[in-house]
């Protein structure tokens, strides 16, 4: 297989299928997920009208991840991965909470994604906004599945929902594993502040999920995850990551796993406060995914459109992939997984949607 494609140049694996021109690429990477979320769609509406991004955080999300017990997060999860090898994501990078599910739900989130051919590098995002005695459920759940093997990092939830001691023994923490820190900075402006206590804690290895509200000369160390549609969904603002010096990486924040959506809506926000930008720059965020799963380079999807370059792909509806292969594996090929059966991952996922929902 050709090496990934370097910056705004396509691939050159070229072929003919059913009438088809098609491309050969590396499995794309999802930077930033929720695969809990998954099951959000359809949900009851909120007993308030959010307001602010506070209000949608404890009127839709926070009530969301109270009520998930393993067996929502286990079909969540499967149901997140079939839809991400469905647009050509081999790889997630997820940050889960479930606060009344904490022991074992990594180990659940991992072995659902590898049940439907899909690499996850999952956390537990650790918070006190249950008291102390969360936030140390949340901290062993991450030792205890890095500990045993699992891939992943440590999971932060956000400054503004934690105690400096936290923040400091989570860091410390993966500090001791040898991992970085996946964690929310300046989502909205209610962790505009509470960010600069992240300074002097954050290494190249962390994760820094939005930036939305981050200042240029912030001083963290890290990739920042962008989540174009879900910062517009949430009304909190356009990041414009491109005035960081730090690397930039292409998110969904649980918004499904499509990653040519993303950078389509990538590029035209970013062009939106310059009119000089081309779909490069958002083509190299969403490669940059490739840094923080670097096995997905070696997955081989075979696109249904000829070339997959970045000019090509923002301007052209219905891309989609024909075949994904890992690890010498076919795991997705004529629109169905092979692994396991589509139809019932959708349905078991129904079920706990109503499970879910009806505990709201």
């Amino acid at each position: 297989m050709a090496e990934p494609a370097s910056y705004g140049r396509p691939p050159t694996d070229h072929q003919v299928r059913d009438g088809l021109s098609t491309t050969l690429t590396p499995g794309l990477v999802c930077a930033h997920h929720h695969l809990y979320s998954t099951l959000a769609r359809g949900m009851p509406a909120p007993p308030e009208v959010p307001t602010s991004f506070q209000g949608i955080l404890e009127q839709i999300w926070w009530r969301l991840d109270t009520a998930l017990d393993l067996e929502m997060i286990r079909w969540s999860a499967m149901l997140g991965a079939l839809e991400a090898l469905e647009s050509g994501t081999t790889g997630i990078v997820d940050h889960h909470e479930s606060p009344n599910a904490i022991e074992e739900s990594l180990s659940v989130i991992a072995d659902a994604c590898a049940e439907v051919g899909v690499r996850v590098r999952t956390c537990y995002g650790v918070t006190d906004r249950h008291g102390p005695d969360g936030a140390r459920r949340g901290l062993e759940e991450n030792r205890r599945f890095l500990s045993e093997g699992g891939e992943g990092m440590v999971g932060i939830h956000a400054s503004f929902t934690c105690e400096q001691g936290t923040l400091e023994a989570t860091a410390a923490l993966a500090d001791e594993l040898g991992v970085g820190v996946h964690v929310h900075v300046a989502e909205g402006p209610e962790d505009r502040e509470g960010s600069e206590r992240l300074g002097g804690l954050t290494r190249d290895s962390w994760l820094l999920a939005h930036g939305v509200h981050l200042v240029t000369d912030h001083g963290l160390r890290g990739t920042i995850l962008h989540n174009p549609r879900s910062n517009l969904n949430n009304a909190v603002g356009y990041a414009d990551p491109a005035r960081f010096s730090n690397p930039v990486a292409l998110g969904t924040d649980g918004i499904g796993a499509n990653m040519i959506e993303a950078f389509r809506l990538a590029y035209v926000m970013h062009r939106s406060v310059d009119v000089t930008a081309t779909p490069e720059t958002a083509w190299a965020w969403m490669q940059n995914g490739w840094n923080l799963i670097p096995e997905c380079r070696n997955d081989r999807v075979t696109w249904s459109y000829d070339p997959m370059d970045p000019w090509h792909v923002a301007f052209t509806a219905g891309i989609r992939p024909l075949e994904v292969e890992m690890d010498g594996e076919v795991v997705f090929k004529d629109g169905s997984p092979t692994r396991v059966d589509a139809a019932e991952v959708r349905a078991k996922a129904r079920e706990q949607a109503a499970r879910l929902h009806a505990r709201l």
